[in-house]
């Protein structure tokens, strides 16, 4: 139940973004690719363990569309790493589509928040588990041209894991690139 919860609310909120695009003030609407890379943090991952570290180098890509300044969707594929146990690791990644709604404080720059689903996969010692749920986050943006703009984001991917290994919130701190067609 709770993925198919998921799964209305990002195809709801896309379908919102999509329609509200060509009402709201446009400017040049595009695909993009990127990629990121930063720091995954397994909040729980660790809990109650001796000589753990529960973050690890994060990278991701990504794609979307970019209706006007104020709306895009994206999908990406993120690698968080692994968190580092005496008894095993636990890697961690996820499928995501969400969409970010942006607030242009110059024409070069915005901040924006980004809403949707993902699809996790935790793999520890004691089994693998897959998750469908709610990731959430916030950034800025600067762009050097037209078509080149960096991020720094900060993204939280909620209660990733379940029954075969730990639960864990992941949070991710990124930088990256974004190249507009």
């Amino acid at each position: 139940m709770k993925t198919i919860k998921a799964v209305l609310a990002i195809a709801g909120f896309s379908a919102a973004l999509a329609f509200a695009g060509p009402a709201a003030a446009q400017s040049d609407s595009s695909f993009y690719v990127g990629g990121t890379v930063g720091q995954a943090n397994l909040k729980d991952a660790c809990s109650g363990v001796d000589g753990c570290d529960k973050t690890d180098t994060a990278w991701r890509i990504l794609g979307g569309y970019q209706f006007n300044r104020y709306f895009a969707v994206e999908l990406g594929y993120h690698d968080f790493g692994k968190a580092s146990a005496p008894l095993g690791d636990t890697k961690a990644k996820a499928w995501e589509a969400v969409g970010i709604a942006s607030y242009p404080l110059t024409n070069e720059f915005s901040v924006y928040g980004k809403l949707g689903g993902y699809n996790g996969k935790l793999e520890g010692p004691t089994g693998d588990e897959t998750t469908n749920d709610v990731t959430y986050g916030a950034g800025v943006r600067y762009d050097f041209t037209k078509h080149i703009g960096v991020r720094g984001e900060w993204q939280r991917y909620h209660d990733m894991g379940g029954n075969n290994v730990v639960k864990t919130d992941v949070d991710v701190v990124s930088v990256g690139v974004v190249y507009r067609f």
